[in-house]
């Protein structure tokens, strides 16, 4: 009565195909790693249309550890980037799989002639009890009749995954969280929901934060502004400032709580050149008042009084905490070579202030780097080979919406693997950390309105669909995504991979990565096939199992 098909974490089940299963015969996971893979179901008779809902149920040992949820389908008014290859699953407007819904009491409603699938997630801990169990999902009607059952054998593996030493930010936008939920920003509401988004991001390897000293000046149309969300409060008395750090101990505090170890201060000039101030509010005579702004550039005089008052008792701060080795600075985002001497300008304003601090920014010309303009540059993963070749230390990248050709990206319409590829290039080149700019943007293209990202998942048709967020929002936080599981996945194989390579050598797990490949792992060249994905993780499982 219902055709089921086992499947791995990396197919996207399309309405209209029948997938295709590709998963190992018996998957292995460690004990601290999350495992995922999703059953497709189907029924071409037309009597579920008043026969009522299906119960899933689990039957497993390790039920205590196992969720369900239903893999729903969302519009893309733009799923595909023009000029980009043919990898995507459309170029038109339509619908996919990407949100992973709550089931309504373990219930599913069947749809004739329509695949779907459940989403089963064996949850991360360091007690999975080792050995091979079997979990087996059980489908049954109103009358409680079974009509389908799958079973997957996995098996947890006597071993820990060594800490993940990637740094991994995905922007945090928390004017989206205020605005989605319409509550005012530090309210007790606020705070409790910026918590919850805090915890999915630490749960999913996202080990770094986005942090508002000041509201981001990020996808802000010039003059525009967006909703107010900075953390450290400003005074002005006689043309002297003076701050209070209340807000931002909280932050910390928030943040600490849930896992994130590591603090990335918003950019300190405007993006796209460095040229303004972002928005700076401070009480002035008892009175809310923005200071700085888009009107201000940044060779404004005030702006230089204000930094070298601001930094010095930041950094005190952020000592005070035992941050010195756990903060990050920004510039400006995502300069051109245009841009390169005000940039430098920028720089020699705050970098007496944060010596020894790192200083990090998107961007995509090497000579940025080789004029000492910035140590720490991240480009993107399509520009990201001069770097390299140079020899840049300590390099990470990014990718966004331009990320369109043949390298990895997470885009709704792109199949799995494109995104669960790079946990082999971040091991290969050495990758030090990955930057995304969007983990919730709810907003359209330069923030001049907010959207409800169920309804619109493209930023108003300006970025593909999937760029701009990887978490939906929930009653009480996120409802995740498809996305943000499989970029997970590739934290685990590179997690993994390290391990190996502890027990051996590098060149050992280069060899099992490439050795039977025509040509070499690149950014830009790689093995289309999700097959090779689970199949070279499983190989690496079995080497590791070897040594323990």
């Amino acid at each position: 009565m219902l055709s089921t098909i086992l499947l791995s974490s990396l197919e996207k089940v399309l309405p209209q195909e029948q997938p295709i299963s590709t998963l190992v015969s018996q998957p292995s996971i460690f004990k601290n790693e999350t495992f995922n893979f999703q059953v497709a179901y189907q029924s071409t008779d037309h009597a579920w249309l008043w026969r009522g809902p299906v119960t899933v149920s689990i039957d497993s040992p390790l039920k205590e550890y196992i969720s369900v949820t239903s893999v729903g389908l969302v519009p893309s008014n733009y799923p595909c980037p023009p000029g980009s290859d043919e990898e995507y699953f459309t170029t038109m407007p339509c619908l996919l799989p990407d949100v992973l819904e709550p089931l309504d009491n373990d219930c599913i409603k069947i749809i004739p002639n329509h695949w779907k699938s459940l989403w089963i997630e064996v949850a991360s801990t360091n007690t999975l009890p080792a050995g091979t169990h079997s979990i087996t999902i059980i489908f049954q009607d109103a009358s409680g009749a079974e009509v389908a059952r799958e079973t997957l054998n996995l098996e947890i593996i006597d071993g820990l995954l060594p800490k993940q030493t990637l740094l991994h930010t995905e922007w945090f936008h928390t004017d989206c969280i205020a605005n989605f939920y319409n509550i005012d920003v530090f309210s007790e509401r606020y705070w409790e929901l910026v918590e919850a988004y805090m915890q999915t991001a630490a749960t999913h390897g996202i080990n770094m934060i986005l942090t508002p000293l000041f509201t981001p000046p990020l996808d802000t149309e010039i003059g525009g502004e967006r909703l107010t969300v900075q953390l450290v409060d400003v005074t002005v008395n006689n043309d002297t400032y003076s701050f209070n750090f209340d807000k931002l101990g909280r932050w910390i505090e928030a943040a600490k709580r849930v896992g994130i170890e590591y603090f990335e201060m918003s950019h300190l000039f405007t993006q796209w050149g460095a040229f303004a101030i972002p928005k700076i509010m401070a009480n002035v005579n008892g009175e809310l008042t923005q200071i700085f702004g888009w009107n201000t550039l940044a060779k404004d005089p005030a702006y230089k009084t204000f930094l070298d008052t601001f930094l010095p008792q930041l950094l005190q701060y952020l000592e005070s905490y035992g941050l010195k080795d756990k903060c990050y600075f920004h510039i400006s985002d995502e300069p051109s070579l245009e841009h390169l001497e005000s940039y430098k300008f920028a720089l020699s304003l705050v970098e007496k202030h944060l010596e020894g601090y790192p200083i990090i920014d998107a961007l995509s010309n090497l000579e940025f780097y080789q004029t000492g303009a910035l140590k720490l540059p991240i480009p993107a993963n399509d520009h990201i080979h001069p770097f390299i070749e140079a020899g840049v230390p300590n390099l990470w990248t990014y990718y966004c919406c331009a990320q369109t050709n043949q390298v990895s990206n997470r885009f709704m319409a792109l199949p799995s693997f494109r995104n669960r590829i790079i946990g082999l290039q971040l091991f290969k080149y050495d990758i030090v950390g990955f930057l995304h700019w969007g983990y919730n943007f709810y907003n359209t293209q330069y923030s001049k309105k907010a959207i409800d990202p169920y309804k619109i998942t493209d930023a108003g048709s300006a970025f593909a669909s999937g760029d701009s967020f990887l978490v939906y929002p929930g009653e009480d936080g996120t409802i995740c995504s498809i996305r943000i599981k499989v970029f997970a996945e590739a934290l685990y194989d590179l997690r993994a991979m390290q391990l190996l390579a502890s027990l051996t050598s590098k060149e050992h797990v280069l060899e099992l990565m490439e050795g039977t490949l025509d040509a070499p792992i690149t950014f830009s060249s790689y093995p289309h096939d999700a097959n090779y994905l689970l199949n070279f993780r499983d190989t690496i499982n079995k080497e590791i199992k070897k040594y323990l």
